[in-house]
């Protein structure tokens, strides 16, 4: 297994590492300055601020499968800069607009855009890196979100205070730009597979995604962490998306404890990710994830408890902690277990059943909250996320890791 240094050597992983660091840098000034301008300057009600989510999520859900096949078909290189250069210039339309309307339906178009470019940037993580440092640059992947989660709320609340949210916007604008002309000089070998011979139009389109579901059904520990995945992306989301109502009303505060707590859940994010190297040579992959969801089940219910400024900011440090024992492992498995063809669709299938849990716990987070109280919602989070823990425990016990043929199965080492 390869370590940080080692893939960082290799020219075009670093320079895609530098584009997503860069690119996602951006995204999160831009998300944190829209949250918090709906939240505490146009006093959004948590329906209102869980739907700015619905309008991201939407796309990536409907429309990620189809996007998938032609990722599998198109030049991803040219794919990921074409994303690049749309969303930057999208990106820009927030300059001009303060209506809730308006705000959904860029975020609603960037998302359409982005069903692209996630499923290619994958594709291109593993043709660029080797076999044996899959793990490693999944990693650094990861870790420039976190990097960015860390100090990019603090730097947005600084920036909405002083500038005004504008100033966020022009940033991930630049950002979008800059990524798209790291990902020109790379030198992504992995060619357009060949179209189906014979008829084309919807049928030969539909035939390519039955392929791709085919055979993500046809392998246990993918299926089911996907499966599992999904489940408890909806607990999470239905807790994430409105940490800043439950900042404002719960722990009686403003933006600048909110994007404190989203640091520290960068900070529990890269400390996971250091130590994943040491867990996963005794645990398989997708223990991990199981594991990385009770972990953040339990710190949900720490932070829903108690309601206090002490025990969240403890929660929100132990929460990304555990997110990084889902997100590495997880989509390290995807790429080694899935035929280098099919990737592009496994990708984005994973991301549509992803997209598809939050954009329900959206509708379910906000009238939920509104009715119940979020300190009941949390709760509901972190009883789900710990059943489904359970449950994957017990389940995966019966699947033999690294088999990509199905119906394999036997009693998988833990560690």
């Amino acid at each position: 297994m390869l370590s940080f240094r080692d893939v960082l050597n290799i020219r075009s992983v670093r320079r895609l590492w530098l584009a997503q660091l860069v690119s996602i840098f951006g995204d999160f000034l831009a998300v944190f300055a829209v949250f918090s301008v709906v939240t505490f300057q146009m006093h959004g009600t948590p329906n209102q601020v869980a739907m700015i989510l619905v309008a991201y999520l939407t796309p990536l859900a409907v429309i990620s499968p189809l996007a998938g096949v032609f990722v599998d078909r198109w030049n991803v290189k040219a794919t990921m800069i074409a994303s690049d250069v749309v969303r930057g210039l999208l990106v820009l339309a927030l300059l001009f607009v303060r209506d809730l309307n308006a705000i959904y339906g860029i975020f609603f178009a960037m998302s359409a855009v982005s069903s692209f470019f996630i499923p290619a940037q994958s594709v291109a993580v593993r043709a660029v890196a080797p076999a044996a440092g899959l793990m490693a640059v999944n990693a650094l992947m990861s870790q420039a979100v976190q990097g960015s989660q860390i100090i990019s709320p603090a730097i947005a609340g600084l920036l909405v205070q002083w500038l005004g949210p504008n100033s966020c916007f022009l940033f991930d604008s630049v950002s979008f730009f800059f990524s798209a002309g790291m990902v020109m000089t790379l030198a992504i070998e992995r060619a357009p597979a060949a179209a189906p011979s014979g008829p084309r139009g919807a049928g030969t389109v539909l035939a390519s995604m039955r392929q791709g579901f085919g055979f993500i059904f046809s392998h246990a520990a993918i299926s089911f962490v996907m499966l599992s995945m999904s489940a408890g992306m909806f607990a999470v989301r239905c807790f994430g998306a409105l940490l800043s109502v439950y900042v404002r009303d719960v722990l009686a505060s403003n933006a600048a404890l909110f994007g404190t707590l989203n640091s520290l859940i960068g900070i529990g994010m890269i400390a996971g990710t250091q130590s994943l190297h040491r867990f996963a040579k005794r645990i398989a992959q997708q223990f991990l994830v199981v594991y990385g969801l009770g972990g953040m089940g339990l710190a949900v219910l720490l932070t829903a408890l108690f309601g206090r400024i002490g025990t969240t900011a403890v929660g929100m440090l132990a929460l990304g902690f555990f997110a990084a024992f889902i997100m590495v492992p997880s989509q390290t498995l995807l790429q080694q277990e899935t035929p280098h063809e099919l990737l592009g669709r496994v990708s984005s299938s994973l991301m549509s059943l992803l997209a598809i849990s939050q954009v329900v716990a959206m509708f379910v987070a906000g009238p939920v909250a509104e009715k119940a109280g979020i300190r009941n919602l949390y709760f509901g989070s972190a009883v789900m996320l710990v059943s489904i823990c359970a449950v994957g425990r017990v389940r995966l016990r019966k699947f033999k890791p690294g088999s990509a043929s199905a119906g394999q199965m036997e009693t998988a080492p833990e560690g």
